[in-house]
């Protein structure tokens, strides 16, 4: 296996390294760098010695096929509301897991409450107005992405932060403008295109 192995640098990589010193007018020995090699890791399969390399992740989505205008149009919208609104699920996951953190280091209930309290504060002082400026139908989507980010709806996190009565005041204020604190995010069903979206969006893709 080893005679093998050596072979095989033999042929590949040093025939390889020569004509690279001969392109350039330089000689074999001064282009013997440790940047000319490249570390690949190999099998050993039926006797053979077989090279292999991880290569980076290819996505490829179909083209969305539609048939009419009025579809056309509504995945753009769709496209737009997850950009506007995505930022806000993945700032609302940093910042919920830096408060779940830093919760269980305080002592005291009436500390955890000022705690909150002061979170609470600050995020309104700064995204309250943008937050304000989103539709009914970006907020719905809102409330479903921070359940994609999270692992949990938004009802469970102001029950855990406020408590019950509070989850309860705004998932009753949500019902009256059509959301629902409760939505959870379903990527294998009815949310399918918003997670290949969303993916799509991280790669660069859209």
């Amino acid at each position: 296996m080893v005679v093998r192995q050596i072979i095989i640098v033999l042929f590949f990589v040093f025939p390889a390294v020569i004509l690279k010193g001969q392109s350039k007018g330089e000689k074999v020995v001064d282009t013997l760098k440790l940047e000319d090699f490249e570390i690949i890791t190999s099998t050993y399969i039926d006797g053979d010695t077989i090279p292999h390399m991880t290569i980076e992740e290819v996505l490829v989505y179909p083209r969305p096929k539609f048939n009419s205008r009025r579809q056309i149009r509504r995945y753009s919208r769709l496209i737009a509301n997850i950009k506007k609104v995505y930022p806000f699920a993945r700032l609302a996951r940093e910042k919920l897991a830096e408060m779940d953190r830093h919760i269980s280091t305080l002592p005291s209930d009436l500390e955890k409450r000022r705690y909150v309290k002061q979170m609470e504060d600050e995020l309104f002082s700064d995204y309250e107005d943008d937050l304000k400026k989103l539709t009914i139908a970006q907020g719905r989507l809102l409330i479903k992405l921070i359940d994609r980010e999270t692992g949990d709806t938004t009802y469970e996190w102001v029950k855990e932060l406020k408590g019950s009565i509070s989850a309860f005041f705004w998932q009753a204020l949500a019902r009256i403008f059509g959301s629902n604190l409760k939505t959870e995010f379903d990527a294998a069903g009815r949310d399918r295109l918003i997670n290949d979206i969303i993916i799509m969006i991280e790669a660069g893709m859209i």
